[in-house]
C-alpha cells in the first residue's frame, strides 16, 4: 500500500522531499484530483489533464519559486496551482472571489508571470533571466509554451533575441501536443507533424532518452552523437539550435524515468536549453482524449458519464448568430471570406469551414497576421470578415489602423467576447473595443442590442464600404428571435423602445434590456443607439431637447467609451444638459458569474436604476412633465 498523499504536498517543497518511485502514484492522484476538481466548478480540462507529469518533474528538478516557471497562456496550469498551495481553494476555481483559472502574481509566488494570452511566456522568462544575471543570481527559469503558442510570431521574437543574450540561464519545454484550442495550422505544425510520424523517431527518442541519463562530463559526446541522430529524422533541432538553443527530444512529457533525469541535466547545463516533450491532452480520461476540444473548457459535468447535451435546446448564442450569418452571407456573395486566428469553434467558424474551406483561413494564433491578410485579400476586391475575440484584437491595433483603416479597406471585424466575460476574467474581457476603436478614423463600430440586431447590424456593416466593427458578448441575449434575410438598418441611426419622460436612457448594446428594465419604474425613455460610430447626433439633440437629463449605458469602458462620444457631442453643441455615464470602472475587473460580475458593478436593472434614482431623484413636484428644484430648474 502506497504512503504517497496528495493531500500532504502543500508546496513544491514537499514535492521534492518523496522518493523518485513515488511520483508516479502522486501523479495519478493529481490527474483524478484535476479531473474530479473541474468537473464540479467547469474550467480548462484536457490541457491540464495533459500537463500533469510535466508539471510534477519541474517542480521536482528545478527549486519553485527561486527557479521560475512561466506558463503560457497558463489553461494548463491547474496541476501547478494545486501543488503550489491551493489544492482547497480549486472549490472556488474562476469563481467570484475564488481563485482565477489562469496564473496571477498575486494569487501565489509560485506563479512568476501573469498569462492568459498566447506566446508570451519565452519574452517574459527572458526578462527574468537578463534580470538575474545583471543582479548577479545563480537562478534558472523556464517557459513552457505549447506547439499552438509556438506558431505566434512573439515566440519567434522571443527566441532570436534570446539568442544573441549572453549569460543567461533558461529552458524553453515544448509542449507538443498537436492541438491548441482549435486544430493547429500552418508550415512549421507541419514540420513537426512529419518529425513525430517519421520511421526514425521511436529509435531517435530512445537513443536521446538513453544518452542524456549519463553524468555531465558525457554530455559533450552525448551532444555530438544526438547531433548525428537528428540528421536521420529532419528534426526541428536545426532551427532551435540555430537561434542559439541546444536542443533536445522529443521525449515522452508523461513518463517521469524520461523527464526527470533529463531536466536534471539540463539544469545542470545552464545557458540556452530547448526540450521538446510530446503529451496527449486528456490524457488519463478517455473521453477527453477522444474529443479534447469538447473537453477544452467544459461547464460542470459528471465524470463518469462525461458531458451531456441539454435535455432542453439552450438559446441562440450571439456566436451562433453570427456563425450562422457568415455561411447565409458566403451563400449570398461569392466575395466573402472568413479569417480566425485559431479560434474556430470559440467564433463559431465550424459549419462555415465545412461549407466553405476554400473561402475559410485559420492563420494561427497571429492575430496581426489576421489583420494585415484581411487588408490585402480587400486591396483586391474580396470581402473578408475577420472573427476575433475583442482581447485579441488588441495584439492587433497597429494592423488595424494602419493596415486597414488608414487606407479605408473594406473588411469587417466580428468581436466576439465584447464586455465582461465571466469565470475567464480580466484576461479575456472584452472591455476597451468601443474606447479603442472609435478613435480610429474611417471606422464604423456596431453594438446590438439582442440576436435579432446582431444579424442586422452584422450585414449592415458587411454592406459598408469600408472598416466597419460588430461588438456582441459571450453567450445568449433575452432571446429574441433572429429574422432570416439580409435586411439593413440605416447606418449611424438609432431607434427608441420606450417612450418616457424627463430621463432619457440612451443604450449602447447588450444592456438595453436591463435599462429597459429599469425604465419601466422611472417612467424614463430608452433609446438604442445601435452605434457608437457614427453617432446619430440627431437623435441625441432631440433627446436633450425633449428630457431632462441623459444617462448613457455601456458594457465597456467608461473612460473613452460611448459615454464619453455622447458628451463630446453635447460638449461640441454647446448643449448644457446633464448626462449621466454607466459603464466599467477604471479597474480590472476578476472572475465570476457574468450575471454577478455585472450586479457587482451596478450594470444590471436594479444598479441603474438605483444610480439614475440617486443622481437625478424624482421631483416633490411637476410642471407638464418638466423637472423642478431637483435639476437646478
Amino acid at each position: 500500500m502506497t504512503t504517497v498523499s496528495l493531500e500532504h504536498i502543500e508546496s513544491p517543497a514537499d514535492l521534492r522531499s518523496l522518493d523518485r518511485h513515488e511520483l508516479e502514484e502522486l501523479a495519478n492522484q493529481l490527474r483524478e484530483f484535476v479531473l474530479n476538481s473541474v468537473s464540479k466548478t467547469g474550467g480548462h480540462l484536457s490541457s491540464n489533464l495533459g500537463t500533469v507529469e510535466l508539471t510534477i518533474a519541474l517542480h521536482y528538478v528545478f527549486n519553485t519559486p527561486e527557479d521560475p516557471i512561466v506558463w503560457d497562456v497558463g489553461h494548463q496550469s491547474y496541476p501547478h496551482k494545486i501543488l503550489t498551495g491551493r489544492r482547497e481553494a480549486m472549490g472556488q476555481l474562476r469563481q467570484l472571489g475564488g481563485i482565477s483559472g489562469f496564473p496571477k502574481r498575486s494569487e501565489s509566488p509560485y506563479d512568476a508571470f501573469g498569462t492568459a494570452h498566447s506566446s508570451t511566456s519565452i519574452s517574459a522568462a527572458l526578462g527574468m533571466a537578463v534580470a538575474a544575471r545583471n543582479k548577479g543570481l545563480d537562478r534558472q527559469h523556464v517557459a513552457v509554451i505549447g506547439d499552438g503558442a509556438m506558431t505566434a510570431g512573439m515566440a519567434f521574437e522571443a527566441l532570436n533575441n534570446a539568442g544573441v543574450t549572453p549569460g543567461v540561464n533558461m529552458l524553453v519545454v515544448l509542449n507538443d501536443n498537436d492541438m491548441s484550442i482549435s486544430p493547429p495550422v500552418g508550415a512549421l505544425n507541419h514540420y513537426f507533424a512529419r518529425l513525430l510520424s517519421g520511421r526514425f523517431y521511436a529509435a531517435a527518442k530512445n537513443m536521446g532518452r538513453a544518452v542524456l541519463q549519463h553524468v555531465p562530463p558525457v554530455l559533450e559526446l552525448a551532444r555530438r552523437f544526438e547531433g548525428h541522430a537528428k540528421g536521420f529524422v529532419a528534426s526541428p533541432a536545426t532551427l532551435f539550435e540555430e537561434l542559439g538553443f541546444n536542443y533536445v527530444g522529443p521525449i515522452d512529457g508523461h513518463d517521469l524515468d524520461a523527464l526527470i533525469p533529463t531536466l536534471e541535466n539540463l539544469r545542470s547545463l545552464g545557458g540556452l536549453q530547448f526540450l521538446h516533450v510530446v503529451t496527449r491532452k486528456g490524457q488519463g480520461y478517455k473521453l477527453a482524449e477522444a474529443d479534447p476540444v469538447l473537453y477544452h473548457g467544459p461547464g460542470k459535468f459528471d465524470p463518469s458519464v462525461g458531458i451531456q447535451k441539454p435535455s432542453t435546446p439552450p438559446r441562440q448564442t450571439f456566436t451562433q448568430v453570427f456563425g450562422r450569418w457568415l455561411c447565409d452571407m458566403a451563400d449570398h456573395d461569392s466575395r466573402l471570406v472568413g479569417i480566425t486566428p485559431a479560434m474556430r469553434e470559440g467564433s463559431g467558424m465550424v459549419e462555415f469551414h465545412k461549407r466553405f474551406p476554400q473561402r475559410y483561413f485559420d492563420v494561427g494564433i497571429a492575430e496581426q497576421h489576421a489583420v494585415t491578410f484581411a487588408a490585402g485579400l480587400a486591396c483586391d476586391g474580396m470581402k473578408p470578415v475577420v472573427a476575433i475575440y475583442s482581447t485579441f484584437l488588441q495584439r492587433a491595433y497597429d494592423q488595424l489602423i494602419h493596415d486597414v483603416a488608414l487606407q479605408n479597406l473594406d473588411v469587417t471585424f466580428a468581436l466576439d467576447r465584447a464586455g465582461l466575460v465571466g469565470a475567464d476574467g480580466a484576461t479575456h474581457a472584452g472591455n476597451y473595443d468601443i474606447a479603442f476603436l472609435r478613435c480610429v478614423p474611417n471606422m464604423v463600430v456596431a453594438t446590438p442590442s439582442d440576436e435579432n440586431e446582431a444579424r442586422l447590424l452584422l450585414t449592415t456593416c458587411y454592406q459598408h464600404e469600408g472598416p466597419a466593427a460588430v461588438r456582441y458578448p459571450r453567450g445568449a441575449g433575452r432571446g429574441a428571435p433572429v429574422e432570416a434575410g439580409f435586411e439593413t438598418v440605416p447606418l449611424g441611426k438609432g431607434r427608441i423602445l420606450r417612450q418616457g419622460r424627463r430621463i432619457a436612457i440612451v443604450g449602447f448594446g447588450t444592456l438595453v434590456p436591463a435599462a429597459l428594465e429599469a425604465a419601466e419604474n422611472l417612467d424614463a425613455t430608452v433609446a438604442d443607439m445601435r452605434f457608437v460610430k457614427p453617432l446619430d447626433t440627431e437623435l441625441l439633440d432631440e433627446l436633450a431637447r425633449s428630457h431632462d437629463a441623459i444617462v448613457t449605458v455601456e458594457e465597456a469602458a467608461l473612460m473613452g467609451g460611448a459615454g464619453s462620444a455622447v458628451l463630446e457631442h453635447f460638449s461640441e453643441r454647446g448643449v448644457a444638459v446633464p448626462v449621466l455615464q454607466l459603464g466599467l470602472p477604471d479597474r480590472f475587473i476578476d472572475h465570476g458569474e457574468q450575471g454577478a460580475l455585472l450586479r457587482s458593478v451596478g450594470l444590471d436593472a436594479q444598479g441603474i436604476e438605483r444610480s439614475i434614482a440617486a443622481r437625478f431623484p424624482a421631483p416633490a413636484t411637476q410642471k407638464e412633465g418638466k423637472v423642478a428644484s431637483s435639476l437646478g430648474e
